[in-house]
């Protein structure tokens, strides 16, 4: 049995990793590709009778953890400079504005279309509200810089604002002055604790050495994560203050002791610790969305109620991105609009509002559905930007050159 386990963990990963290869020599989405491989696999394995009973509580787990890597790796690529400010301050009113854009129609949809009360439904819209920065930063490999930092800076604050709002609302028992006071006080609480965290871990990462160095940082930052979470604050703003400061350490300059804490050798120590993010990001993520394929019922996605539902969730989602987007007069909007792919923290957020028990009548086909069509469209919108750039960068065929002419003869 252990045996077993070992080469099929080794295999899957293996696979995942030619996926990838395929997705980015093809300009494929890596992740429709791993969802569509774990629907697959559940029905071959169910006519053959084996039945994977342990997957149900493995996927959240698996979710949490790779949620926390995506949004570390992207915030440990970002720098934070003056000249960034006005970037910043786009992507931020981008995400937030997103957020409330869609939160209200969908709100109002599951509120007429399966007849949820206000406050439920509500609860079932925040996920399909949220930029999944899972999908949406290695969806950006390959843009332009300015273009790349505002989805990493959009999706990760987009992932903030929806955990934040989620749990303020799930907590606040349907009334609207204790959701304002958990929003608030939850926002700032999270705020001050990840500061004085990200100096502690920041310091850490100065002082540890020996050779193992960064998995009791990865062990302190999930321990932090959960802890945050049992609080129902968003410790995701922790994780992206460490990534952030872990990146920019210019940013403690202003005091000569938090100055200090940055050794000659950091960068070196930095480097091999962006590297190690990077390759358990990637199995993580691999392995969470062929579970999740894995674990998703087909016979859900079936139901014409979450058709209906998942076409005008992306359309709406569209509709009023590409409307924001010209507000901000953001340049590369027309490239942009295609960006707003839902996938792990939808999946993550739909399930805590499962728990609740109030979203039985539900067409649960829905979120696999919106997850699919949205990431599907991110990819195919950047294959199709890729392929137009080649086309206008290929040079020109040059002129054939003019016959001679001939030299004159000899006159008669």
């Amino acid at each position: 049995m252990t045996n077993t386990a070992i080469l099929v963990a080794s295999a899957l990963l293996l696979f995942a990793y030619l996926l990838d290869i395929a997705g980015r020599r093809f300009r494929l989405p890596s992740v429709v590709l791993l969802i569509v491989t774990g629907l697959v696999a559940r029905q071959v394995l169910d006519r053959m009778e084996l039945h994977l009973r342990w997957v149900d509580p493995v996927v959240p787990i698996v979710g949490t953890l790779g949620l926390i890597l995506i949004v570390l790796e992207g915030a440990l690529d970002l720098a934070v400079t003056r000249e960034r400010t006005r970037l910043i301050a786009i992507s931020t009113a981008a995400a937030i504005g997103g957020f409330l854009l869609t939160l209200l129609p969908f709100t109002l949809l599951f509120h007429h279309a399966l007849d949820l009360e206000a406050p439920v439904a509500a609860l079932a819209a925040i996920p399909f509200a949220v930029i999944s920065s899972a999908v949406a930063i290695p969806s950006a490999t390959g843009l332009p810089g300015p273009t790349r930092e505002f989805v990493v800076y959009e999706s990760a604050l987009s992932d903030i604002v929806g955990v934040l709002v989620f749990y303020a609302w799930l907590s606040a028992d349907e009334s609207l002055s204790a959701f304002a006071l958990n929003l608030v006080g939850g926002g700032t609480v999270t705020l001050i604790a990840a500061v004085f965290a990200a100096l502690g871990l920041f310091y850490l990462i100065n002082k540890l050495d020996g050779h193992v160095r960064f998995l009791p940082l990865i062990a302190g930052l999930v321990c932090l994560y959960a802890i945050g979470k049992s609080w129902h604050l968003s410790p995701l703003v922790l994780v992206l203050v460490v990534g952030l400061l872990f990146n920019n350490p210019h940013l403690l300059e202003w005091n000569a002791r938090l100055k200090a804490l940055h050794t000659a050798d950091y960068d070196q120590t930095l480097k091999e610790f962006k590297g190690l993010i990077a390759e358990l990001t990637f199995a993580t993520k691999s392995f969470f969305f062929l579970l999740l394929g894995y674990w998703t019922d087909v016979r859900a996605m079936a139901d014409w109620r979450a058709w209906g539902l998942a076409a005008v969730i992306a359309a709406t989602v569209y509709a009023t991105r590409f409307a924001l987007l010209k507000a901000l007069r953001q340049a590369a909007a027309d490239r942009l609009v295609w960006i707003a792919p839902r996938g792990l923290i939808t999946v993550l957020l739909f399930l805590g509002a499962v728990e609740t028990g109030t979203l039985a009548s539900f067409p649960f086909g829905t979120v696999m559905l919106v997850v699919l069509t949205t990431a599907a469209l991110t990819a195919l919108a950047h294959r199709g930007h890729a392929t137009a750039a080649a086309d206008l960068s290929a040079p020109a065929a040059s002129p054939a050159p003019p016959a001679p002419t001939p030299a004159p003869g000899p006159s008669p």
